[in-house]
């Protein structure tokens, strides 16, 4: 498979770039800041709060040449979406890596980040980073199996307490 698409037949999951500006990964986009803050705040996020973030911080890096936007389907519907940025010309950065509740534990996942590699090797990456929350268990846990390891702070975001990164040469 190229970089471009991935596909586990096994799983039902296709893996593809879209632009963020479209229906589908626009919408898992708001899902997945909607479930992020929720859980940060401890309450529902509003409307309001979500249109807020969404306009401060749209994405746009998240397109080549700088990076790349992908949206996982399981069974062709919209199912799971994920970032990657270029950081520098060696290190790619995964972001907003997100699978909708119900179809947690069906591969969409593994899906992603293989796809998220691919992508990031295809832009020239040798090493991807990412950083997390303490509270995002599942997202740890994901990320440990996919042998990515912890490594100290590489930046000072306002909501990273974990930094992994992974080899991709």
């Amino acid at each position: 498979m190229t970089a471009q698409h991935t596909q586990n037949t096994a799983l039902n999951w296709t893996v593809a770039p879209e632009p963020m500006t479209g229906p589908d990964a626009g919408a898992l986009a708001r899902d997945y800041l909607a479930e992020v803050a929720s859980r940060y705040w401890n309450r529902p996020a509003t409307e309001a709060e979500l249109d807020e973030h969404i306009a401060d911080d749209p994405g746009t890096e998240l397109a080549r040449p700088t990076g790349e936007f992908l949206v996982g389907r399981y069974g062709g519907e919209p199912g799971a979406c994920a970032g990657l940025r270029l950081l520098d010309a060696r290190t790619a950065e995964l972001t907003r890596v997100y699978v909708r509740p119900a179809l947690r534990g069906t591969g969409g996942g593994a899906a992603l980040i293989t796809a998220l590699e691919e992508t990031a090797r295809s832009l020239g990456a040798e090493r991807i980073r990412l950083d997390t929350r303490t509270d995002l268990v599942e997202a740890r846990g994901l990320y440990a199996k996919h042998g990515y390891a912890e490594i100290p702070a590489y930046n000072d975001g306002p909501y990273a307490q974990h930094w992994f990164e992974k080899r991709l040469v």
